[in-house]
């Protein structure tokens, strides 16, 4: 999007990925960032059954990650809070 670099582009592209995952999978964006950043360096990433446990499609991922019913209302509103955060990601990475 917004890449002067390379590496710009590509931790926009992973943060992308990431997020649209996320969202086909009925999860919060926010809360399942949170989440990986939480989870993420306490886990052995060399083991595939840890890994498989905190990706988007996987069952054993907390309440709290997944989007409630209602929240479609609401979607433009997740939309411009998501776009906030992954800004506030990319600043926080990149200055």
């Amino acid at each position: 999007m917004f890449s002067n670099t390379p590496r710009g582009a590509r931790g926009s592209a992973i943060m992308y990925s990431v997020v649209e995952t996320a969202k086909e999978n009925h999860l919060s964006p926010h809360h399942y960032l949170l989440y990986l950043f939480e989870t993420l360096p306490a886990i052995d990433l060399n083991n595939k059954e840890e890994i498989d446990k905190v990706l988007p499609w996987s069952t054993d991922l907390p309440s709290r990650c997944r989007v409630p019913k209602k929240s479609e209302v609401n979607k433009k509103q997740l939309q411009n809070q998501l776009l906030l955060y992954i800004f506030e990601l990319l600043y926080a990475y990149f200055v």
